[in-house]
């Protein structure tokens, strides 16, 4: 279009020209009027052709998301699911998973032979390197999968027999890349949650020392967010999600990565919320950081998707196995990096 309009006002340049040139056909007026009003003819093509190519992304999205719509359910609910009080407590017993099955052959295990118990109000660190099953773990917790071997209970009660909404209103999780929803930031607290007051909200914001970074905004909880929270910095987001975490008051917590992309100060503030919001509920925690997780109750340490270690932080410290390797190496790394800043 663009090229066609440009072929035509050079047209209507030379045809002019030489019309009131050579031929003295066409006066000065006439030759103005259509060089002024082919751009203009062209106008409207212009933005059909925009508009075409609006569509056509348009449909292309929507193929996408109606191919997930049509997506069939791996994950359904038993025919009489339970719906049981939850306190938190979690076990794996013998749990092997794989995303997928093959035909012929053993499946590529992600997880195999795990066992450990959470009391209910207590704290589980996940510890490995990337690909280990971390993230797996806490994926089968929430059932999003269901596992090919063993057990998953929440409170003696496999997950697989309870309710999926229900079992999934216990959880609060928040991962390391925060997503923030284009609106206030009441709602992206409370998720459109309206039974959840302003009072609480702020509350909770409290707790995680978010409300003096809220305070500042222009309209404070009215403030409006930009699309993915543009406009905050990284500690600000993970601060928001934290205050989402608690306004729900979950039974159980799960924090994946929640603190590895946060300077120093904000760290600090947040170490000091962690420790008000998992008062009385059961965290599962994965950090690759470990000066983050040293005060959990149990500490598992995950390779190739077992099980290698599980201890506190000292116990591990005192086995010198993969875990006080680990932390040696981190701890090196830090020394290293405050000597040359100092």
């Amino acid at each position: 279009v663009e090229i066609a309009g440009t072929v035509c006002v050079m047209l209507v340049v030379w045809y002019g020209t030489y019309s009131i040139l050579e031929l003295k056909t066409l006066d000065y007026g006439t030759f103005f009027a259509f060089f002024l009003y082919t751009p203009m003819m062209f106008r409207p093509i212009r933005e059909m052709s925009e508009k075409y190519n609006v569509l056509q992304s348009a449909m292309a999205s929507a193929e996408r998301l109606f191919r997930i719509i049509d997506t069939k359910n791996e994950v359904v609910d038993p025919v009489e699911p339970k719906k049981p009080e939850l306190t938190g407590e979690i076990e794996f017993r013998n749990v092997w998973f794989a995303y997928s099955t093959p035909e012929e052959g053993e499946p590529e295990w992600v997880l195999k032979d795990v066992s450990f118990k959470v009391p209910s109000g207590s704290s589980l660190a996940l510890v490995g390197a990337t690909g280990s099953g971390k993230t797996t773990i806490i994926s089968l917790l929430m059932r999003f999968y269901d596992i090919q071997k063993g057990s998953i209970l929440i409170d003696g009660v496999d997950v697989r027999e309870m309710d999926k909404a229900h079992l999934r209103e216990a959880f609060s999780l928040v991962l390391q890349d925060v997503f923030l929803f284009a609106g206030t930031v009441l709602d992206n607290i409370r998720l459109g949650h309206e039974e959840i007051s302003r009072e609480q909200v702020q509350k909770a914001a409290e707790i995680v020392h978010a409300h003096n970074f809220i305070q500042g905004l222009r309209g404070e909880y009215d403030a409006v967010v930009a699309e993915r929270g543009a406009t905050f910095s990284a500690g600000q987001r993970q601060l928001l999600a934290f205050a989402r975490a608690l306004a729900f008051n979950p039974k159980i917590l799960v924090l994946d990565e929640a603190t590895s992309n946060i300077d120093s100060e904000t760290e600090a503030l947040i170490q000091d919320a962690l420790k008000q919001l998992m008062e009385g509920r059961t965290a599962v925690v994965v950090a690759h950081r470990l000066s983050t997780i040293t005060d959990s109750d149990n500490i598992l340490v995950l390779h190739k998707g077992k099980v290698v270690e599980q201890g506190t932080h000292q116990q591990l410290l005192q086995q010198g196995g993969r875990y006080a390797k680990l932390y040696q190496l981190q701890f090196a790394n830090g020394s290293k990096a405050e000597t040359k800043a100092g």
